[in-house]
């Protein structure tokens, strides 16, 4: 049994003060007032690790040309057996940065240029390659919007508008739904790529849609009311009214929100404001964070937490953004997310509290385990 002390102990719900992580191997195994076993650190303060809900690192990686990026694959418009993992490369040097800042998990996902980019994964960016960095499935990729239709001139049948988008979705879906109702023998004759949807349409695997603005939400929920999708709502930058958050909330589907902090480079980004989430916090809705690294980097994602200070929420809800929140949304909170027993011993050690500016980590541990230390 080992033992890490800390002044202030934000577990991703509530804060404790002078409070002793215990844990043993790679899970916590209580918090108590006293150590209950060999104390390896004392600190001002602890956090869980922080997660990024989704991004593009390994896929879009430091110091390399943007003709080796591979967040996207151009060979077709439907890509449902592509795989995130497959493109990610472990010595981005991406992600020692991210571990020396806290974030410890990433969902990484294909990128927005096809309406089906593939499948997404959660991995430990402290992990030597991806077989051990993988921990499980997120869902798979779709976006709506401006992206899928601004790619013309990439392989296979692409959108030019919109309703083009939709339709050439919509038209997948019914195909498998047609070929589906001629029985167990007929479901076996689909394609691998009819399968993969199928799950879809089946409530199986979680369409995660990248979307911005308002009526390309209510574009998707009436998608979702047709084939009764279980979705997440990716970025919802432009969304700049009370409405859109509240019917989602009343929906209960989650929104991934961001990134924050960066350039609008395109017209439907237009309304793009940090003012933005005032709407987003007060209509209740579920929502975590993300950085869409590379457009803002991992290691920064922290940052974009004074916005949400500054919008009223306290610290530790700030903080429960990048943990607890996104864990749930990925489906990992049984692992991570939150400190307490039995979950994962994967927790950021401060020198100070975290939102002071000369604050920063001092030793990160992952599943028990020592991957960063400040000298």
């Amino acid at each position: 049994m080992q033992s890490i002390k800390a002044d202030v102990v934000y577990t991703g719900d509530k804060v404790l003060k002078d409070i002793c992580v215990n844990f043993a191997g790679d899970r916590i195994v209580s918090l108590t007032a006293k150590p209950a076993g060999e104390v390896i650190g004392e600190y001002k303060c602890m956090t869980p690790a922080f997660i990024d809900a989704h991004c593009h690192i390994g896929m879009c990686r430091s110091g390399e040309p943007a003709n080796e990026d591979e967040a996207n694959e151009q060979l077709d418009t439907i890509m449902a057996i592509a795989d995130a993992l497959d493109s990610v490369q472990m010595d981005d040097g991406s992600f020692s940065e991210s571990v020396e800042n806290g974030f410890l998990y990433s969902c990484v996902v294909p990128g927005s240029g096809n309406i089906i980019g593939g499948r997404s994964a959660v991995i430990r960016n402290y992990a030597p390659d991806t077989n051990s960095a993988f921990i499980c499935r997120a869902g798979m990729k779709a976006a709506f919007g401006y992206n899928p239709m601004s790619t013309r001139e990439w392989k296979g049948t692409r959108p030019w508008t919109r309703m083009g988008c939709l339709a050439i979705l919509r038209g997948e879906f019914l195909d498998i739904i047609s070929k589906s109702k001629g029985g167990k023998k007929e479901i076996e004759k689909l394609s691998p790529k009819q399968k993969a949807l199928k799950e879809l349409l089946d409530g199986k695997t979680v369409l995660r849609v990248h979307v911005h603005k308002s009526d390309d939400i209510a574009a998707l929920l009436r998608f979702v009311d047709e084939f009764k999708l279980k979705v997440t709502v990716e970025h919802a930058g432009d969304v700049h009214d009370f409405a859109t958050f509240a019917e989602l909330a009343k929906r209960k589907i989650p929104v991934v929100y961001g990134p924050m902090d960066c350039f609008a480079y395109k017209v439907e980004l237009k309304h793009q404001d940090w003012r933005n989430i005032k709407f987003l916090i007060e209509s209740k809705v579920k929502f975590g964070l993300m950085s869409d690294h590379p457009v803002i980097q991992q290691g920064c994602l922290f940052l974009v937490l004074r916005h949400f200070l500054r919008m009223g929420l306290d610290k530790s809800e700030a903080i429960a953004l990048l943990t607890k929140n996104n864990a749930e949304i990925l489906g990992v909170d049984k692992f991570v997310g939150t400190l307490e027993k039995g979950k994962w011993a994967s927790m950021i050690c401060w020198n100070g509290d975290p939102f002071e500016l000369t604050s920063y980590p001092v030793a990160n541990f992952a599943e028990g385990k020592l991957v960063y230390k400040n000298y």
